[in-house]
């Protein structure tokens, strides 16, 4: 320290008063972490923030922010709430998207004994947080979610069409998977830390839906209570509903249900190609049939068509974690192109020679059309949707 330091003044009283002190960190363990998965929430996280700390007062907690690089700045943002609360931390995931994989990565980053699942579109009431808590702590739950369908619970001002869309994914989730939840589509939850540590390495992690991945994973043993949810409607940004989580819903059931046999990929793969058949002979019949145009160039049209079609929908619904984006886009089109023609000529070649050997037309060309499938499914996950292209 230099002489003139010790000679020059101190600041007066009062101004030495004012400054804020930094309180002396705290060793406790944390006993809630408040997992909030973001895309593009920025305008959301500091009100968020302060509901969560007024519902948790004396309660340790944190809150893990899992972002999938928001081009808004989410994660910049809650990098600079945390300069202001360290209980608040942030996971910026690169090249990863998905809701439920965020939620799934953000509950494996905490040690506390009990983890919860919310939304930052302020939709979720943070003051539900401590009486989930408290059901936990009591030893006689696993899961405490909160329900919109429960006696004291409501939707809020859903549009009709959302509520629609909301009671069909309840009934396939209660009908077509069996889950004993007045609320299967419920994103806020909480639950007990060796639940997630049990179930991780078998949970799907597609689409939005993870606490109904965890009950699906878990099983019937699952302990489970639902409190009552007032639904709030979203004060800032989009809202993520869109074909593509519908997709994915539908992907994740097949998943639970399938998918020890068959990767669901697959499945994707292949209902998108029963799309593009049906787009190639709508384009057919449409040039062919009613334009007049010669087969040939009809049949070519209709061709390309379909190709462009089963690109664009895998690349949104099957491939959503390496979409081809910019100038990947018509590379991958080309690529893809490339990998179907390859197919088209497996497909005739197998269904022909099964023919010549004495099998029945109709079981050549299923058995070509399979071949061609399976080529265009695993060449095209090399090529055109591999990790180091997307």
């Amino acid at each position: 320290m230099r002489a003139s330091d010790l000679l020059s003044p101190l600041p007066p009283l009062r101004e030495r008063i004012a400054r804020p002190v930094p309180a002396a960190p705290s060793h406790a363990p944390v006993e809630l972490a408040v997992i909030v998965p973001t895309f593009n929430e920025k305008a959301n996280l500091a009100t968020l923030l302060a509901r969560v700390d007024a519902a948790l007062r004396g309660i340790r907690w944190e809150m893990i922010v899992v972002d999938d690089d928001s081009p808004d700045g989410t994660a910049e943002h809650a990098r600079t709430l945390h300069a202001r609360d360290p209980r608040i931390r942030v996971i910026r995931r690169i090249g990863r998207r998905g809701l439920a994989s965020a939620s799934l990565e953000g509950m494996l980053a905490s040690s506390a004994p009990f983890v919860a699942v919310m939304d930052a579109d302020l939709q979720h009431d943070p003051a539900l947080l401590a009486q989930m808590l408290r059901v936990l702590r009591g030893g006689e739950t696993d899961l405490v979610v909160g329900s919109r369908h429960v006696e004291g619970g409501s939707l809020g001002d859903w549009a009709r069409s959302r509520v629609t869309t909301s009671r069909v994914a309840t009934w396939l989730a209660r009908s077509v998977a069996g889950v004993e939840l007045s609320d299967p589509m419920s994103g806020f939850f909480a639950l007990r830390r060796e639940v997630i540590d049990r179930c991780a390495p078998d949970l799907s992690a597609i689409g939005f839906k993870v606490m109904l991945d965890i009950v699906l994973t878990a099983g019937p043993s699952l302990r489970i209570r639902e409190l009552p949810l007032l639904f709030s409607l979203r004060e800032n940004g989009e809202s993520k509903l869109s074909p593509r989580v519908a997709w994915d819903y539908v992907m994740m059931l097949a998943d639970k249900m399938i998918g020890h046999a068959i990767p669901v990929r697959i499945l994707s793969f292949a209902a998108v190609g029963t799309v593009g058949l049906l787009v190639h002979l709508t384009v057919l019949s449409l040039l062919f049939g009613l334009s007049g145009i010669a087969f040939l160039p009809a049949h070519i049209a209709a061709t390309l068509t379909a190709i462009t079609s089963n690109y664009a929908i895998n690349n949104l619904l099957t491939y959503p974690d390496r979409q081809r984006r910019g100038w990947g886009w018509p590379i991958g089109l080309a690529s893809f192109a490339l990998v179907c023609t390859i197919g088209a000529i497996a497909n005739v070649f197998v269904a022909t020679r099964l023919l010549d050997h004495g099998l029945p037309w109709e079981l050549a060309a299923v058995a070509g059309i399979l071949v061609g499938m399976v080529w265009n499914y695993g060449a095209s996950a090399r090529t055109t949707w591999s990790a180091s292209a997307a």
